[in-house]
């Protein structure tokens, strides 16, 4: 075994050009008040790797260009789809049309940890504020709601690592469904 380089690395990826071309997964992500722009970036980059169909950035949530954005998305604002919203429940009402189901990471009181979901495809997952969480009206708004559990003294995890979490299990999830 020995360790690739950046350029051994790169060359297994996708360029930005086949990024364009290749088919993505039924996989949405909606940011709800997201006030950290660099967790927003992260998140970008996060979207990127799992080939996000579409990342829809509502309300406060910050949105490229911005410097503190790139920080953390190195590029990925380019190699995922985007777009602004103010009202994320109209984007909600929209997906819902197309039958896609909603799937909020919310302590309520029926979310059901996230690896015991089966996701029905395609799926939106909506992560919320990183104080104040996912809206009650976005909640209300759901098919499932799902957590992670903690096992320590705090309540969660930052945005960026439990969108992580929960993202790469639904596309896992859906890997395995279509045999890829």
């Amino acid at each position: 075994m020995k360790k690739l380089s950046y350029q051994e690395i790169t060359a297994l990826r996708l360029s930005k050009e086949e990024m364009k071309q290749t088919e993505r997964f039924p996989i949405y992500t909606l940011l709800d008040n997201i006030r950290s722009l660099h967790n927003v970036g992260s998140i970008f980059r996060t979207a990127d790797g799992v080939r996000l169909q579409e990342l829809f950035l509502t309300g406060i949530t910050g949105y490229p260009p911005r410097p503190e954005i790139e920080k953390t998305a190195l590029g990925a604002t380019e190699t995922v789809p985007w777009t602004f919203h103010e009202d994320p429940v109209a984007v909600l009402q929209d997906l819902k049309k197309k039958n896609v189901r909603i799937v909020v990471l919310e302590h309520t009181s029926h979310s059901i940890p996230f690896n015991k979901l089966s996701p029905e495809y395609p799926v939106c997952l909506v992560v919320g504020n990183e104080v104040f969480g996912v809206q009650d009206k976005i909640v209300e708004m759901a098919d499932v709601a799902v957590d992670i559990p903690m096992y320590g003294t705090k309540q969660s995890l930052n945005v960026t690592i439990a969108y992580g979490v929960v993202i790469y299990d639904i596309l896992f999830k859906y890997l395995r469904l279509s045999d890829r």
